[in-house]
């Protein structure tokens, strides 16, 4: 077993949105820790840190880790990089929609502790509610055998907060892959809407979208879900982001159409490159929880940009030891807020997203890295 007592501390932290409660010096110790263990454990990661001219003896004094260098990640999507705790560990994979599948190896450390994560959110926003049934309507894929897809194991993960009484799922196993069962889905509804338990809605939102406009669309009567129903997205709207609409769009028709409130319609930014999850708030912006620190960064020089500018998403957390993806750059553009400037309380920073940077950015830097990691 691993021993790596900061990163442990750090993300064993119980108020996510609360910087000042991380002891000083914390989140420094638990990044020069993990960035170590790679280092030292994790072909291929020492050549990385030297390449871009990073010491190992300069871990322990660096105190912006914006420094480190980060790897690109469209990088996961060509190569399996694993520490020794990964070769035998829970492999999830991305949704794939560009055609390639990223792969990610997950001890059973970083996946609790990417768990644990989560367990303090819901708790922080009131969505832990082990004493209230629920019905639950999973805008993902019904399982088969093992689940490997990450958004599919998140969306089971997200059912224990609060007891199951049933389960729909709108991509139904047909045997021959999965379909999605959109008439299923309408008479759920109104079943729940019947039932009197609240709702939890979990998933892509574009198959909740499909659902209303068929809904508006064939004089379907609009449903009055149970006080305390929540709709959490995740996972995007992938191959139907030609028809993604604003989410203060489809907030407001799930409040008129199934009686949610808005401020109960919640997206989360998540992937399975980087576990530590982003959810927002009752103003819908994605803070920053104790567990993580973001970076914008100049898609041209990669450069760390100021508040309020546009650039590529950056993130480092020290939660994961079964592959080196504690520094990493998203193909998400992004803008990076401070904490006071949101009304609804707390104090971490918040960043709000802009859809996928070109192709030609990702594809670039996972080139260079993979002449320098992947050769190891």
């Amino acid at each position: 077993m691993i021993h790596l007592p900061h990163s442990d501390a750090l993300c064993a932290l119980t108020q996510p949105y609360c910087p000042d409660s991380v002891p000083q010096g914390l989140f420094n110790q638990a990044m020069a820790e993990i960035t170590r263990f790679h280092a030292e454990h994790t072909p291929g990661y020492a050549h990385w840190l030297n390449a871009n001219d990073m010491q190992i003896e300069e871990l322990d004094q660096l105190d912006d880790w914006a420094r480190l260098p980060p790897i690109f990640a469209s990088f996961f999507k060509r190569h399996l990089l694993l520490s020794p705790t990964g070769e035998d560990a829970l492999e999830l994979t991305s949704s794939g929609t560009s055609g390639q599948k990223s792969r990610m190896r997950y001890d059973q450390r970083s996946l609790s502790a990417a768990q644990y994560m989560v367990e303090r959110i819901f708790h922080e926003y009131g969505w832990n509610t082990p004493d209230t049934p629920c019905n639950y309507l999973l805008l993902s894929y019904e399982p088969e055998g093992r689940i490997t897809l990450g958004t599919s194991f998140t969306d089971q993960f997200l059912c224990r907060f609060a007891p199951v009484n049933r389960v729909v799922y709108a991509l139904r196993h047909n045997g021959d892959g999965h379909q999605f069962d959109l008439f299923g889905v309408i008479a759920a509804l109104q079943a729940f809407a019947e039932e009197g338990l609240p709702v939890r809605i979990f998933g892509f939102p574009a198959f909740l979208w499909q659902t209303l406009q068929r809904m508006q669309a064939t004089g379907v009567a609009n449903v009055q879900l149970p006080p305390g129903s929540l709709a959490f997205f995740g996972g995007g709207w992938k191959t139907q982001a030609a028809d993604e609409v604003p989410k203060a769009q489809l907030y407001a028709r799930i409040q008129q159409q199934l009686g949610i409130a808005v401020q109960d319609c919640r997206d989360g930014f998540g992937a399975v490159e980087h576990a530590v999850p982003y959810v927002e708030c009752a103003h819908h912006h994605f803070h920053v929880p104790v567990y993580s620190k973001v970076y914008v960064r100049n898609p041209v020089d990669f450069s760390v940009l100021p508040y309020g500018q546009r650039g590529l998403l950056g993130i480092v957390s020290p939660y994961i030891s079964s592959s080196p993806a504690h520094a990493v750059v998203m193909s998400d553009l992004a803008t990076l807020h401070p904490g006071t400037s949101c009304d609804c309380g707390l104090s971490s920073d918040w960043f709000e997203l802009h859809g996928r940077a070109g192709t030609d950015v990702g594809r670039s830097c996972a080139m260079a890295a993979a002449e320098l990691l992947g050769s190891h």
